[in-house]
């Protein structure tokens, strides 16, 4: 989930392993009480100033979020996968040259 605001019943999220991710800037604590509701159903939703339309490919994890247009979407997946697979690369290439063992994070 993508929120623009605060979330409740976090240690139920955290026991059913559903990422949340807030966007609470100039709102204080990202726990409110009451109840959510939804709101929409595939329609155009705007969280933290960016439009997010039905399609729109959503990434998220500890770092951020980003939302990539529809239509740039595989355009835009191959290009962020020739940037990992270089990454990748460069990091396994590191590993050999240092004697370090290999971990899932350089798996081709």
């Amino acid at each position: 989930m993508v929120l623009n605001g605060g979330i409740r019943d976090t240690d139920e999220l955290i026991k059913e392993g559903i990422p949340v991710y807030l966007n609470i800037q100039n709102r204080g604590s990202g726990i409110l009480p009451g109840r959510n509701e939804i709101e929409l159903v595939n329609k155009p939703v705007s969280i933290g100033g960016v439009l997010i339309r039905p399609g729109d490919v959503v990434i998220a994890n500890g770092d951020g979020v980003i939302v990539v247009p529809r239509e740039y979407a595989v355009e835009d997946v191959r290009f962020a996968q020739s940037i990992l697979d270089g990454d990748k690369n460069g990091r396994r290439n590191l590993y050999q040259q240092m004697g370090m063992p290999m971990g899932h994070t350089v798996d081709p």
